[in-house]
């Protein structure tokens, strides 16, 4: 079995997940504040200023993370997964967490809820531009279904935009397939020109003397100064996206330090990793990672309904371009 990335409290150990002693110990410490009535703030305040480590080896909580743990039923054990919380425990977390939702009102807006995704306003349409959106059909019914759709498919009861339409898991395969590809050519990561930044920053000084000098002869009305001083603006956005750039692929470096393929989609990862999804008719799906490198996954697509149904995709060659 190939490592994936996996909930906190879990290693790999010869092919087998086996429980993290060590990060055991924080999952069911988690468990144990929440059920005797700390809350998730309360819970990530404590963790944060402890120093204690997350599933990404960062000192950093919020409730949200706290919140994942607590729903997270890997917890209880199944075909792969040794038990970590004892069934008791897990319930009454779970008990607690619904009579919460209901104390604040939540369970109100089951329409609200079921719209929002990891995927909400990071898929764009390639044809028109738009967002894509999440459509739940017969909602709360057996009879269910969840589609993404370009924002401007229908529009006052016209059809505008027929770009394809994808359900959540496809969403999800074609981030797990980038993510692949990317772990595959790990030396797109390493293409920043090592003389680059010295280069600038020896013509920005040369600039900022030049301006010096004419502000200095009064030629605030010179042509020469309008342009250096456009030029100077120019190079401040360079540098500022050379330094990005690094930044984002050291998170990305860091954050696929400890996967050599990735088996399942994990929402964590995509939120960390991914700026956009770009969808174009028929033809592929662009995954954009947060430092500009993009991933081109290659579909084929055959409309059931011949017309703008929802699509079976099939294949995925794959291209990489940053």
């Amino acid at each position: 079995m190939m490592q994936r990335h996996m909930p906190m409290g879990y290693k790999m150990v010869n092919g087998l997940i086996e429980v993290n002693k060590e990060q055991a110990k924080i999952v069911k410490a988690i468990f144990v504040d929440y059920v005797k009535g700390k809350s998730l703030k309360a819970i990530a305040k404590e963790l944060t200023e402890s120093g204690v480590l997350n599933a990404n080896k960062k000192p950093n909580w919020n409730h949200g993370s706290v919140g994942k743990i607590l729903q997270n039923v890997k917890y209880q054990g199944d075909e792969l997964y040794p038990r970590l919380i004892d069934e008791i425990i897990f319930k009454k977390a779970q008990d607690l967490r619904s009579s919460v939702e209901i104390k604040l009102g939540r369970t109100q807006q089951f329409n609200a809820m079921k719209n929002q995704s990891i995927f909400s306003g990071k898929v764009k349409c390639g044809e028109c531009g738009e967002i894509y959106k999440k459509y739940v059909e017969h909602a709360g019914k057996p009879s269910e279904k969840i589609k993404w759709k370009c924002k401007n498919y229908i529009f006052k009861n016209r059809v505008l935009c027929r770009n394809s339409f994808f359900t959540e898991d496809e969403l999800k395969r074609f981030f797990v397939e980038a993510t692949n590809q990317l772990i595959k050519q790990k030396r797109m990561l390493e293409k920043i020109p090592p003389q680059e930044l010295p280069k600038m920053n020896l013509e920005l000084r040369q600039i900022e003397n030049r301006i010096k000098e004419l502000e200095q002869e009064g030629k605030f009305s010179s042509p020469e100064l309008a342009e250096l001083v456009f030029k100077r603006a120019e190079l401040y956005y360079e540098g500022s996206k050379v330094a990005d750039y690094k930044r984002c692929t050291d998170k990305i470096i860091e954050a696929l330090s400890d996967i050599s393929t990735l088996t399942e989609f994990n929402e964590e990862l995509f939120e960390t990793i991914t700026k956009r999804m770009t969808v174009y008719k028929e033809t592929s799906v662009k995954v954009e990672f947060i430092n500009g490198i993009i991933i081109n996954i290659s579909i084929e697509c055959k409309r059931k309904d011949g017309n703008h149904g929802s699509s079976e995709k099939d294949g995925s060659n794959h291209t990489a371009s940053s």
